[in-house]
């Protein structure tokens, strides 16, 4: 990181997210990849917050695990939807496709083990 540009690293709701300071740092997520801003991470998980019923009612559950700086939503499924042949389904069609609308930075999503 070049001399003058300081970063803070805050965890919000669970998941790791930087704020850059206004110089314009860049600043890198748990994978390696540049990091979302904050205002990004807040509203994805907004989002994922109003899916989130819908999901436990079958018995299953979501973790945001990071939003780079890309638009890569990586989201940890729990519960039922372990190994759920239809979750795949859910995490495009449902919850990537509402995180796609709802929030135009975010480019794709990802499940993680």
């Amino acid at each position: 990181m070049a001399a003058g540009k300081t970063t803070t690293l805050t965890t919000i709701g669970g998941v790791r997210a930087s704020k850059a300071a206004a110089d314009g740092a860049t600043t890198v997520s748990p994978s390696g990849e540049p990091s979302a801003s904050s205002v990004v991470v807040e509203r994805v998980e907004h989002v994922l917050s109003l899916i989130r019923p819908a999901v436990q009612s079958d018995g299953g559950d979501l973790e945001l695990i990071e939003v780079t700086g890309t638009g890569v939503v990586r989201i940890r499924l729990h519960g039922a939807c372990v190994g759920c042949p239809s979750s795949t389904i859910t995490l495009k069609a449902g919850i990537e496709r509402n995180l796609r609308q709802h929030v135009p930075e975010v480019r794709s999503v990802e499940a993680v083990e």
